[in-house]
């Protein structure tokens, strides 16, 4: 199965990808994550992301589409992979499409977790970790057992991420309509779109995911 998990940040979309990847032995492919092991790696066109990142210009999606083509040739690939950030636009997704179709390839579905802005707001802006393991809490559905400690390591250190503010939230938001959700009528007319309730429990989401894998 190849399929693209699209939704607001906070939606859950790397929980579920990491499900999937775990249970169905499916891979991840983030574009941030293969930009920076393309460069590292210093392939032909991770050293051209590198020169452009290095100008303080953003990477073309020529760039993108060739980080990308390298990581569908490899091996992991066939059991299925899960794009998630990729593709952001209409031209990203007519040049996926052509991408695919080289190689052979195809997508059976784009997903889309569907979530309502003020609870989403509300589930990002209560949210910290553990500063030491990284374990993740909210101050209303998921506090420590011992308040100020840790379950997993018994650190008393925590910490926010700066950007888990309501206007940083509905700014993304905003962002996430104006230029990836209509993307979504490209992949209606081919009949692959389902809409899953992002709001739901990771669990409840992660098993409408399977059935849609499963034809269910």
């Amino acid at each position: 199965m190849n399929i693209i998990l699209l939704g607001p940040p906070g939606a859950g979309k790397g929980t579920q990808a990491q499900r999937l990847e775990q249970e169905r032995g499916m891979v991840q492919l983030s574009t941030g994550d293969m930009l920076r092991a393309a460069v590292a790696a210093k392939t032909p066109v991770g050293l051209q992301a590198k020169a452009v990142m290095d100008a303080g210009a953003l990477v073309s999606d020529e760039i993108v589409t060739g980080i990308l083509s390298d990581r569908l040739d490899q091996d992991d690939v066939r059991r299925g992979f899960i794009l998630d950030g990729y593709p952001r636009t209409e031209a990203q997704a007519k040049s996926l499409e052509t991408l695919l179709a080289a190689k052979g390839m195809a997508l059976d579905y784009v997903i889309e977790l569907a979530v309502d802005e003020d609870a989403l707001v509300d589930r990002i802006t209560g949210r910290f970790s553990c500063a030491s393991c990284g374990e993740g809490y909210h101050d209303r559905y998921k506090q420590p057992k011992v308040e100020g400690r840790c379950d997993v390591c018994g650190s008393e250190a925590f910490k926010r991420r700066p950007d888990d503010n309501a206007e940083t939230v509905r700014n993304r938001m905003a962002e996430y309509r104006a230029k990836t959700a209509p993307i979504l009528p490209h992949y209606e007319a081919k009949g692959i779109v389902r809409r899953v309730d992002g709001m739901a429990a990771m669990d409840k989401v992660g098993a409408a995911i399977e059935a849609i894998l499963d034809g269910r």
